[in-house]
């Protein structure tokens, strides 16, 4: 079989061929000797971006690195600026991969990554996949994503899902009359794979085990479930496994970065230690041993066009005790949940719906700062936000549209401007609540 998605990547200028063979050789440096390569890497990338990225110099304060320990945390506050003032020298928008972070975390922005780093990225998708006999350039894969719903962007992700050998769910309405349809398309295709949000994914999980359904007995070549994006707890994990008939695998990444953790052929989630260096930080960021808890804080070895370097992507974790510097174990993962909104109508949508309304008011300009959103009544929301000024009258009016495109008409949305907004013990703000019960 022609293979047409890794062709789709070097044609739009992501070198495929040689981040697959460049993660080959990564992946071959033993044991022995992948702590040197780490700290070479770390020390090439700091270097780079002392060298030619202004804004990591003024970050850090000092031209010459000495000591790993003594470099400042980034957070996502610090790259809350136009993405402009955040390139390396060399890059500019033209010749660099952009998009933006989820604003799962609520703190939303813009990133880069060179054409070569981002073709690594793919190479580690390739190979986590790859572990439980997943090709993007062949499997089929029952996509539980969101998707723009304007003409441009969602055809650019028709084109995308086509080229990926991908058929994709929308998660914007997950009734049960849409899951019917759902259910239709299971019977009729040869899905080899599920991908998609946590959130969603367990509600079709609920709507099966409602039928009395198991999936494989309508869909016999699915081989297995991922899910991404949000916190899978056990027992969803159970539920999922039992209704589809297939392993669940868990994925924990982060758009600006990489896969950080992929469930193995072990049932060990497995960090991602070709691409990443992942420190678990206590709250003096100093750095804790194995199986202590702390902060989460993710180096990019290969980005060259933006830096990355201790980034604190505010999340809480522990490493395994049984972790080593090649193969790192994630035990616990504190974060990354969604509540799921309920209609009027009785549609019910997942909280990273609002990720794609609040896409609208997300800027390279850096204007907002944190947000969250609370669902106080069945047709009423409150959008707490923090902004250098206020929205302005068309920004609402474009929000108020998204709204109404997204989810349904006759919401009601309050605006609420803070001066910080209220946190969790973990630092962490969760994007989306439901106060309704």
């Amino acid at each position: 079989m022609i293979s047409i998605f890794n062709l789709s990547l070097q044609l739009n200028g992501f070198p495929i061929k040689e981040g697959l063979a460049d993660f080959e050789k990564i992946q071959a440096i033993p044991e022995a000797h992948f702590e040197n390569y780490v700290i070479q890497k770390r020390k090439d990338i700091v270097d780079f971006h002392l060298k030619n990225n202004k804004s990591y110099l003024n970050f850090v304060g000092n031209p010459e690195f000495k000591n790993w320990d003594a470099l400042p945390i980034m957070t996502k506050k610090d790259l809350q600026k136009p993405l402009a003032e955040r390139l390396s020298d060399g890059f500019s928008v033209k010749n660099v991969y952009i998009n933006k972070t989820s604003g799962s975390s609520g703190d939303p922005f813009v990133f880069a990554k060179d054409k070569y780093c981002h073709a690594l990225t793919w190479s580690t998708i390739f190979n986590r996949f790859g572990w439980f006999g997943m090709d993007f350039n062949s499997s089929l894969q029952a996509r539980f994503y969101g998707i723009p719903l304007d003409f441009i962007g969602n055809t650019k992700e028709r084109i995308k899902d086509f080229l990926s050998h991908r058929y994709r769910f929308p998660i914007f309405d997950l009734s049960d009359a849409f899951l019917e349809t759902v259910l239709v398309k299971f019977q009729n295709k040869k899905f080899d794979y599920i991908n998609g949000y946590t959130s969603s994914i367990v509600l079709f999980a609920k709507f099966l085990r409602k039928k009395n359904l198991v999936l494989t007995s309508i869909c016999p070549s699915l081989k297995c479930c991922v899910v991404t994006s949000e916190m899978l707890f056990e027992e969803d994990k159970i539920l999922m496994k039992k209704q589809f008939g297939v392993p669940i695998i868990n994925e924990y990444g982060a758009s600006e970065l990489d896969i950080i953790a992929f469930q193995n052929t072990n049932n060990e989630w497995q960090v991602n230690s070709e691409t990443l260096f992942v420190e678990i930080l206590d709250e003096y960021n100093n750095i804790l041993p194995y199986g202590k808890e702390g902060r989460i804080v993710i180096t990019s070895l290969y980005n060259k066009a933006h830096p990355f370097i201790r980034y604190d992507i505010g999340d809480i974790g522990i490493l395994d005790e049984k972790s080593s510097i090649k193969t790192p174990i994630l035990k616990k993962l504190i974060g990354r949940t969604n509540d799921v909104a309920l209609m009027p109508s009785g549609k019910k949508s997942p909280g990273l719906t609002f990720y794609y309304i609040t896409k609208s008011i997300i800027e390279d300009d850096g204007n907002i700062k944190e947000f969250v959103i609370k669902q106080t009544k069945i047709d009423t929301f409150e959008l707490e936000y923090v902004s250098e000024v206020v929205l302005t009258n068309s920004q609402i009016q474009n929000i108020e549209k998204a709204i109404t495109t997204y989810l349904e008409s006759d919401l009601n949305f309050i605006f609420i401007r803070k001066e910080k907004l209220k946190r969790s013990k973990n630092g962490k703000l969760k994007q989306f609540v439901s106060l309704v019960k």
